[in-house]
């Protein structure tokens, strides 16, 4: 039961480092590290850097002690003056300029026990020209470290540290038959502390001041983020996994390029259901004309047998009537039998078209003049078109393209057929084959009073017709052929204000002289 809670409580706080707010915090944490770290470095380096300048601070003062010594000695030696004569002393301020001119920010002299200075300059100082006149703040340090040097007769260091400034003397005595007895050469000079105290102080609060902004902001944008992404769960969870909701833009740029993309997903999920509710229509269509093709074939069938004994036996009948020598007789039954035969000639052309519905032609393809295969139609059908009262005519440019004249022949025929049907008389059909793109494009147009709305999906449809006296098989038959060569039947919109009719379009994809191959 333990190691189980154990398991589960370190489980948590796996996830929890995963979600976006443990991260964040997290970086908050290092955030404070970094500049506790840049704070210990800066007080790390400031302290380096420091003993550095008094390391060479130092070795600067004792080569400075040392020439003022050598500077002594020549001075000294070169005289030959006793080292109390008051004109002997005089001139020791002008070996000490001389000995410390190149040492930059060095200040020394010479001591005597007893007598205190007897020679100090600052070639270096940055005023008004060379100081002579001993600095007051630090006589007190300056006899120390000479008397120090006389008591151990040797050299001796000393600093003394600031808060702003790091303070360095040196001093050695003097030796040799010249030198003056008691008497020591000293030099000083100031470090000055890198970066100054105020400096640091003011680094450091501008330090915390940006880490507690970013701690600010970090919490601003965790709050913010968790708020975006509550609310979106919020409204995904609202709707069905098939209907997902258009979510609102946040602001956040990430954020909202993770949303354009769900957005993007689910009006692609909307569109793949929509043509996925279109093709189970389609297949619940398609399977429902698969069976009424296989019923009406069988019905076809069982129809034709009777159909052609009974034409066969009224053609005899006809036949041996007309042989009779009894015309009245034969004049009675002539017509009846002429009906007959008659209708069981327009059943004979209804099952043909039944048949044409369940049979799918082979198509065979070659080069069509396009133009000349239209105006062969409007011939053909020109009989027609003068009983009804209906003017008849085809346009469009010079087109050869591959296709089965036979199919489409019987496509257009079916469509200029129910143009003139529908067509009032006066009115027009048109027909104007173009090439669009890839592909070949025949329309077939009236001026008749269109297609009713609660027709349009489907008059495509085997038995949907307008007419009370049509077999609703035309268009169907027509979409057939179409088909079997690749292409589609479409109603379009007639297009223009006002204008009425119906416009059919006949689509076929356009194949090239040069990828075509006869058989």
């Amino acid at each position: 039961m333990t190691i189980t809670r154990g398991l589960r409580s370190r489980g948590l706080r796996s996830r929890g480092l995963r979600s976006l707010g443990a991260r964040l915090t997290l970086l908050w944490l290092l955030s404070l590290a970094a500049a506790a770290a840049i704070a210990g470095l800066i007080f790390a380096l400031e302290r380096a850097s420091t003993a550095a300048h008094i390391a060479q601070a130092e070795v600067t003062l004792a080569r400075a002690a040392e020439r003022l010594a050598g500077a002594y000695d020549f001075y000294a030696t070169g005289l030959a003056r006793p080292p109390d004569d008051a004109s002997f002393v005089q001139g020791l301020a002008a070996v000490v300029r001389a000995a410390l001119a190149g040492a930059e920010g060095v200040e020394g002299g010479i001591w005597q026990e007893g007598r205190g200075s007897l020679a100090y300059a600052f070639p270096t100082y940055e005023g008004s020209g060379v100081k002579t006149d001993l600095p007051a703040a630090e006589s007190a340090s300056i006899a120390a470290i000479n008397a120090a040097a006389r008591q151990e007769r040797a050299p001796v260091a000393r600093e003394q540290r600031g808060r702003r400034q790091t303070l360095l003397l040196y001093a050695r005595p003097l030796n040799g038959p010249a030198a003056i007895p008691g008497a020591s050469v000293w030099v000083m000079t100031r470090v000055d502390a890198i970066p100054a105290v105020a400096h640091l102080q003011a680094g450091l609060a501008a330090l915390l001041a940006l880490v507690l902004l970013l701690s600010l902001w970090l919490w601003r944008l965790a709050r913010g983020w968790g708020r975006h992404i509550g609310a979106i769960e919020a409204a995904l969870g609202a709707h069905d996994i098939a209907d997902l909701p258009t979510l609102a833009a946040t602001g956040e740029r990430d954020l909202d390029r993770i949303l354009a993309a769900l957005n993007e997903a689910g009006a692609r999920l909307a569109r793949a259901r929509r043509e996925a509710e279109t093709l189970s229509r389609k297949a619940a269509e398609a399977e429902r004309l698969a069976a009424l093709g296989r019923v009406a074939a069988g019905i076809a069938h069982e129809i034709r047998n009777p159909l052609a004994a009974m034409r066969l036996k009224a053609e005899n009948a006809l036949a041996a009537m007309a042989a009779s020598e009894n015309e009245r007789g034969a004049d009675r039954a002539q017509p009846a039998l002429a009906a007959i035969i008659g209708q069981i000639a327009r059943l004979d052309h209804l099952v043909g078209e039944i048949l044409s519905l369940t049979q799918r032609p082979e198509p065979c393809p070659e080069p069509v003049d396009v133009p000349r295969l239209l105006a062969a139609l409007v011939a053909e059908h020109g009989e027609l078109a003068s009983r009804v009262g209906v003017r008849l005519a085809h346009q469009g440019p010079a087109v050869t393209a591959i296709l089965d004249p036979r199919l489409t022949r019987r496509v257009l025929a079916a469509l200029i057929d129910n143009a003139l049907r529908h067509t009032p008389s006066g009115g027009a059909v048109s027909l104007r084959a173009d090439r669009e793109g890839e592909k070949l494009v025949i329309r077939v147009a009236d001026t008749g009073p269109g297609i009713a709305a609660p027709l349009r999906a489907r008059i495509f449809e085997p038995f949907v017709t307008g007419r009370a006296d049509g077999t609703g098989l035309g268009l169907a038959i027509a979409r057939e052929m179409a088909a079997a060569q690749g292409g589609s039947v479409e109603l379009l919109d007639p297009g223009g204000e006002g204008r009425g009719g119906a416009v059919f379009a006949l689509v076929l994809v356009w194949q090239d002289r040069g990828s075509w191959r006869g058989s």
